[in-house]
C-alpha cells in the first residue's frame, strides 16, 4: 500500500503535515518509513502503523492553502521593494549560490528566484555531501550569497538541543559554512544563509553563517531562504538590511529563521538608460 513517492500523514501527530515518503527501510523485522515534508525543511522516519493515507482532494487543498501563503509573502517582497528604488539608478542585485539536499526543493526556489528578478545558480547535493563541495564550489562559481539548505530534524529522544548529535543533518550544516568560511571569511563579502527544519540555529551562526534556522526548533518553509534572500540581495551594499523586516519576509518567521546584522548586497549603477 506504502510505496516510495507516496504522500501521508502521520498519526502520532495529529497528521498536521502532508509529507512524502521518500525512502523504506528495514528496521530489525520492521519496515520503517523515511518521510520528508511537502513543503516544509523536515525529514523523519515513521513505523507503518503510524502513516495515514491521504485522499487526492485533501493533497489539493493542502497545496492551495501553501499557495496563497506563498503568494501573500510574494506580493509583500515585491511591494515593498517597488518604493526602494530610486529611479536615476539601475540595480545589480546580490548573486545567488544554493546547494539544496532536496532536488525538488531547489526546483521551487530557481524558479521562485527567476520570479523575483535573481540572478540564482543551484546544484543538488545531499545535506552530508555538502561541506565536502562547498569549498570547490565557491571557488568554481564565486557568489556574493551563499544558500545552504535540505532537511533536518531534532531526533526522537533527544532532549539536549544544544548537542549537534540531537540533530539528523545540524552537523553537515556547520561543517558546510566552516568550509565555506575558509574560502571567504568575511561576512560582508559572502553572506551565508544555512539550516533546515529544527536545526541548531545557535551552531550555525557561531560556525558563521550570516542568517540561519531554527531559533525555535522549529519547521521551515522550502521557499523561507529564498524570500530572506531576496532582501539582501536588493538591500544597497552601502546599507545594513533590517533584520526584523526581513524576517517578516519569510513563511515561518522569528520562530523558523534569524541572523545577524549584515549588510545589503546590492550595487547600484549610474545613469539608469531606458532601452
Amino acid at each position: 500500500m506504502y510505496q516510495i513517492g507516496k504522500i501521508v500523514a502521520r498519526r502520532s501527530y495529529n497528521q498536521d503535515l502532508l509529507l512524502k515518503i521518500i525512502d523504506i527501510k528495514k528496521v530489525g523485522r520492521e519496515k520503517v518509513a523515511i518521510l520528508g515534508g511537502l513543503h516544509y525543511r523536515l525529514i523523519a522516519d515513521a513505523s507503518f502503523d503510524d502513516l495515514v493515507p491521504v485522499s487526492e482532494k485533501e493533497i489539493v487543498y493542502y497545496q492551495l492553502a501553501d499557495s496563497q501563503e506563498v503568494y501573500k509573502k510574494y506580493r509583500k517582497v515585491v511591494y515593498d521593494r517597488k518604493f526602494k528604488v530610486e529611479e536615476e539608478y539601475f540595480e545589480v542585485p546580490g548573486r545567488i549560490l544554493h546547494m539544496d539536499g532536496d532536488k525538488e526543493y531547489l526546483e521551487q526556489c530557481l524558479k521562485t528566484y527567476k520570479q523575483l528578478g535573481l540572478q540564482a545558480r543551484g546544484i543538488s547535493k545531499s545535506e552530508a555531501e555538502q561541506p565536502k563541495a562547498v569549498g570547490k564550489v565557491l571557488r568554481e562559481y564565486p557568489t556574493d550569497i551563499l544558500v545552504l539548505t535540505g532537511h533536518d530534524s531534532l531526533l526522537k529522544g533527544k532532549t539536549d538541543l544544544k548537542s549537534l548529535d540531537s540533530y539528523r543533518s545540524s552537523s553537515h550544516f556547520v561543517q558546510s559554512v566552516l568550509e565555506a568560511r575558509k574560502v571567504q571569511p568575511n561576512k560582508d563579502a559572502l553572506v551565508i544563509f544555512a539550516g533546515g527544519c529544527q536545526s541548531n540555529f545557535e551552531a550555525i551562526i557561531e560556525a558563521g553563517a550570516n542568517f540561519a534556522s531554527s531559533p525555535k526548533r522549529m519547521l521551515i518553509h522550502a521557499l523561507d531562504p529564498v524570500f530572506l534572500v531576496e532582501s539582501i540581495a536588493y538591500t544597497p551594499i552601502d546599507r545594513t538590511v533590517s533584520l526584523k523586516d526581513i524576517i517578516r519576509h519569510t513563511v515561518t518567521g522569528t520562530d523558523g529563521v534569524g541572523g545577524i546584522e549584515t549588510r545589503g548586497q546590492m550595487r547600484r549603477g549610474y545613469p539608469r538608460v531606458e532601452f
